[in-house]
């Protein structure tokens, strides 16, 4: 008789919480652990997964983590190594050299690490929509694929350990970006007394359009709601990934060191507490200019 496969989901928070509850559907046993047990005990009410210590969670055949930082993943890691055979699939917004690293930590253990950050914010890890862009071995990949679908609309392998990481951090600092570029866009328009909700309706109609201003400058911003969904400083620590990239490779690109040096305009000690969308509420103080 064989033993039924487990997957366990490490860290239930803003995007975790939603990520697990799909785990159920791949008929595998869903083993959930957060920092604060008691979460871990909700989710398993709410969603009929099990609540486990993190010696039982790195035991299992597929474990998924979803942590603030890499430094965190491998300070994890380090104290509890998963079993061999068993596949770590990092969903976590990381750095690319510390997937290389953890990539051939694990394989000296007999496991396969894959670095799956995903896009879509708290609503697509809602839905089961996310967009997961991986990195690793491509035959873990293929292993792992179906676990990872539950969650997730669409999922590409992008390359080998830590080009997951890599596109996650260019995909949000083009995100700062748009948002930045949008910001100034309408801060000249409401200078000239132009209604910003009707010229936003336009821009959402013509070539100017983004995610941005289709989803997040009205909901969060003119209405002033910056409801918290992807926390400032977690943006900051992407576009700081990507700044690293820049300088290991020597490249020229201006424009993204130009977004880091925006978006930390607000202190990080500050910006925990914020949604990325408040990161215009610096623009608006330097030109007296409220986005509304």
């Amino acid at each position: 008789m064989t033993l039924k496969q487990t997957v366990a989901f490490i860290g239930l928070g803003a995007m975790g919480w939603h990520m697990a509850s799909h785990l159920p559907k791949t008929g595998l046993e869903v083993l959930v652990w957060n920092r604060t047990e008691e979460k871990a005990k909700q989710h398993a009410t709410t969603f009929l997964t099990q609540a486990v210590s993190i010696e039982q969670a790195v035991q299992a055949d597929f474990i998924i983590s979803c942590l603030p930082t890499s430094a965190d993943v491998e300070q994890l890691i380090a104290s509890h190594p998963p079993k061999s055979g068993s596949f770590w699939i990092d969903c976590t917004s990381g750095v690319p050299e510390s997937a290389q690293k953890l990539s051939d930590v694990l394989a000296q253990l007999g496991s396969a690490y894959l670095d799956a950050p995903v896009s879509g914010q708290t609503i697509g890890a809602e839905k089961g929509t996310l967009t997961v862009m991986v990195g690793g071995d491509v035959l873990a990949f293929e292993q792992a694929k179906p676990v990872i679908q539950a969650f997730a609309g669409l999922i590409e392998h992008v390359g080998g350990s830590g080009a997951g990481f890599a596109v996650k951090a260019v995909n949000n600092t083009l995100m700062a970006t748009h948002l930045w570029a949008l910001a100034e866009g309408l801060t000249v328009l409401k200078s000239k007394g132009v209604d910003l909700a009707s010229a936003l309706s336009c821009i959402n109609h013509s070539s100017g359009k983004s995610s941005m201003s289709e989803n997040i400058m009205a909901q969060r911003v003119l209405n002033r709601s910056f409801n918290k969904t992807f926390a400032l400083d977690l943006l900051q620590k992407d576009i700081g990934i990507a700044i690293d990239l820049i300088q290991q490779e020597q490249l020229q690109l201006p424009a993204m060191r130009m977004m880091q040096e925006q978006f930390a305009l607000i202190e990080k000690s500050q910006a925990q507490s914020l949604d990325f969308s408040a990161a215009v509420q610096s623009l608006e103080k330097i030109n007296q200019i409220e986005l509304s």
